[in-house]
């Protein structure tokens, strides 16, 4: 529901370092138009950016054409996005389609897929594999977890133009490792590479000890930005920008005559504190970023320096409202028996019905659980009302539980 006040509130997507396919969608909703230390917000009470048109923050209207002949130019376009919002992935698909009219050739890079299903992704674009069979190999289910039909176009056009198709992101180990217990504890073999990141600004800093300070775990608590356990948070946050960026740079000198465009959630590309600090510390300077402004957004959140350019979208047609996905309200990681419960989200379902962390949940619904994938299947399946039973181990010990999802409303 787009411009919800109460769930901007969580609308940071750094949030997801302690989420899972199965989270909360107010942690699992994006925004990248947090202002602190931005300057020039527009008053709430003008038409910040205007529905089917392109606004440049502080700067007034642009012609597509323009927008487009500008982003062309560049070595790397970043498209921000919301993850469970369809008319975000419309508007990349527009944006990278039009892009492509200017650019012979254009090299794609998913935050969705860590480098290891790189082989998967390659097989898709030779046509060697069917969307099943891909969104098997690539581990769709278990890594990504949003709805594929909302990706999927974007995959085709790869495929249908011959557009190399690039891995992104690292495992979820390293950015929880790192989240946790710092980056000096993320052994060289987890960090797949990734090299020590630029540091991160004051204004970033800034909006993340915000976000930091939201969590629920963390609300109602003092804290100060020289916590560890902040300082751990920001140095997650800057070792997944970098790990996008160093995926982007290298796709750009493997393509030199491409243009490369890194498909993300927005909150790594706004203010161009997040991948795109990293890509010019990296070299690459030529950096378009592209978000999408949703309807009824609050204008004072938009601000000059948050994107090279933001289109308007408008508003979602009318129709009764859809039916919101059924979610346990736990933090989850697989753990080779079953999966393993991370954290239990306060007032969520899975707290009512007893589950602790630590936990190992092995069936729901009488079916095996081998990976969180496997969970996640049963959880959506779910309709309002319904009561799913789980069965688990608690320190070795048998244990089970009823999870009971709210009836509609």
């Amino acid at each position: 529901m787009r411009g919800d006040a109460r769930e901007v509130r969580y609308n940071f997507a750094v949030l997801e370092i302690f989420m899972n396919p199965i989270r909360l969608r107010a942690c699992a909703m994006l925004v990248a138009v947090v202002s602190l230390g931005a300057t020039a917000p527009v008053p709430a009470t003008e038409e910040c950016a205007p529905p089917s048109a392109w606004t440049v923050p502080g700067g007034g209207r642009i012609a597509t054409q323009d927008v487009y002949a500008r982003a062309a130019q560049s070595q790397v376009v970043l498209l921000g996005e919301a993850h469970d919002d369809a008319d975000h992935h419309r508007w990349q698909l527009q944006t990278a389609a039009g892009l492509s009219a200017l650019r012979a050739k254009l090299v794609l890079g998913f935050e969705m897929f860590p480098r290891r299903v790189q082989p998967a992704l390659d097989r898709w674009v030779a046509g060697e594999l069917d969307v099943d069979a891909f969104l098997k190999r690539a581990d769709w289910s278990t890594v990504w977890g949003y709805d594929a039909q909302f990706y999927l176009p974007l995959f085709h056009l790869a495929r249908i133009n011959n557009f190399p198709m690039v891995a992104l992101n690292v495992e979820r180990n390293l950015v929880r490792t790192v989240s946790t217990k710092g980056l000096d504890a993320a052994a060289p073999e987890l960090r797949e590479g990734v090299t020590e990141p630029a540091p991160a600004s004051e204004n970033y800093q800034a909006r993340l000890f915000q976000v930091y300070a939201q969590h629920p775990e963390k609300e109602g608590k003092t804290h100060s930005r020289s916590d560890p356990a902040f300082i751990n948070f920001v140095q997650a946050q800057l070792i997944w920008d970098r790990a996008m960026a160093q995926a982007l740079a290298a796709a750009a000198a493997r393509n030199p005559d491409a243009l490369i465009i890194g498909i993300m959630g927005r909150e790594h590309v706004a203010y161009g504190e997040g991948v795109q600090h990293q890509l010019e510390a990296l070299g690459i300077k030529q950096v378009t970023t592209l978000l999408p402004w949703d309807s009824g957004t609050d204008c004072s959140g938009f601000s000059a320096g948050m994107a090279s350019a933001v289109f308007g979208l408008p508003p979602e047609p009318a129709g009764p409202p859809a039916t919101p996905p059924q979610l346990l309200g736990v933090r989850i990681e697989d753990a080779g028996d079953g999966v393993r419960v991370i954290d239990v989200s306060a007032g969520g379902i899975a707290q009512a019905a007893g589950m602790l962390a630590g936990d190992l949940l092995t069936q729901a619904a009488g079916k095996t659980l081998t990976t969180t994938g496997d969970l996640r299947k049963v959880v959506t399946q779910m309709q309002p009302g319904t009561w799913l039973p789980l069965k688990g181990l608690r320190n070795g010990t048998p244990v089970d539980f009823t999870a009971k999802f709210h009836p509609a409303r």
